[in-house]
């Protein structure tokens, strides 16, 4: 058996909880991004961030040591501005709620960014910036209130930093939410747009997108009709995957980007029950029983085969009881 990367031709990875965590590189996240070129797999960098352009992201992925060309990198950024374009006609004004480098992404698309609600804008477009602050929100606010276009890059609700998880956009875009009764339209992951943009910006037929996020990476990869890969190297665990929704279920659950390069073990059903390795899990009414142990990821990796199989149309999470036999 081959390494699971030798199926695939590119790998469309996130960043925050895959590459890094803040300013610092996840351990051994850089050597294995290095180790796809030598095997002919092309590597694109999908990402929610809209605080900084492409060219900063992929010079700071430089500057932890991993390949990345600025035309490598695919932000929400772009796509809030591709979807601001395609609604409100050019020289309208934009009222961004966010950082220059989307407010630069709006200019390039012949648009007038703005900063107060008292210059009516016919839209509003909002990504994430540390900066932002109540009164950015509120001229946020009284523009949608008032009937603006609101266009939100991504909806994250939360961002992995140095010192642990930070607010993210959602939670931003949330709070003008509540001001307002209104929703935005959704440029970013989840949506597959952003997905499809990277797959043909890298000539990618059979990409594998690679996140730590079930409701924007995984979900918006398996939206786009690609393979998935859950990494535990950020967001989601070993719990919440196993209790994700049918839609946010990935193809392939990795401890971290390394597995790359092993071969993935299959999962065997037998019997009511599903192997995967030395592991064995079946689904048991509201709990799954698994012989295995904790710490042994093909024991997790059983217990998302029985589990799913019992629940294969989920749309809410459904969390059983993890019944351990080891």
């Amino acid at each position: 058996m081959g390494a699971l990367i030798d199926g695939f031709d590119a790998v469309l990875s996130d960043l925050d909880g895959v590459v890094y965590a803040g300013p610092h590189a996840i351990p051994g996240a850089v050597d294995a991004l290095k180790a796809l070129a030598p095997r002919g797999v092309r590597l694109g960098y999908v990402t929610n961030n809209a605080s900084r352009t492409p060219a900063e992201v992929a010079a700071h992925l430089r500057e932890l040591g991993a390949p990345a060309a600025d035309d490598d990198v695919v932000s929400s950024a772009q796509a809030g501005a591709d979807l601001l374009a395609q609604h409100v006609p050019a020289g309208a004004r934009v009222l961004v709620t966010g950082s220059a480098a989307l407010a630069r992404e709006v200019e390039m698309r012949g648009l007038v960014p703005v900063r107060s609600s008292e210059e009516q804008p016919d839209a509003v477009i909002q990504g994430f910036s540390p900066d932002l602050g109540w009164r950015d929100l509120a001229e946020a606010a009284y523009a949608v209130a008032r009937g603006a276009l609101w266009i939100a890059t991504n909806t994250d609700l939360s961002i992995p930093q140095a010192r642990g998880m930070a607010p993210g956009n959602g939670t931003l875009v949330a709070a003008v939410r509540a001001a307002t009764g209104r929703d935005p339209l959704v440029a970013g992951k989840p949506e597959a747009p952003l997905f499809l943009a990277a797959a043909d910006r890298l000539g990618a037929s059979r990409p594998l997108v690679v996140g730590d996020r079930l409701d924007t990476d995984i979900l918006g990869g398996n939206r786009a009709g690609f393979a998935t890969a859950a990494v535990l190297t950020g967001v989601d665990t070993p719990e919440s995957i196993l209790a994700a929704r049918a839609a946010e279920r990935p193809s392939f659950i990795l401890g971290t980007l390394d597995d790359f390069f092993a071969p993935y073990p299959e999962s065997v059903a037998h019997d009511g029950a599903w192997r995967v390795g030395g592991a064995v899990a079946r689904a048991e009414g509201a709990a799954v029983r698994v012989e295995g142990e904790p710490g042994d990821l093909n024991a997790w990796r059983a217990a998302c085969a029985a589990w799913w199989e019992a629940h294969p149309d989920a749309d809410l999470p459904t969390a059983p009881e993890v019944r351990w036999a080891g």
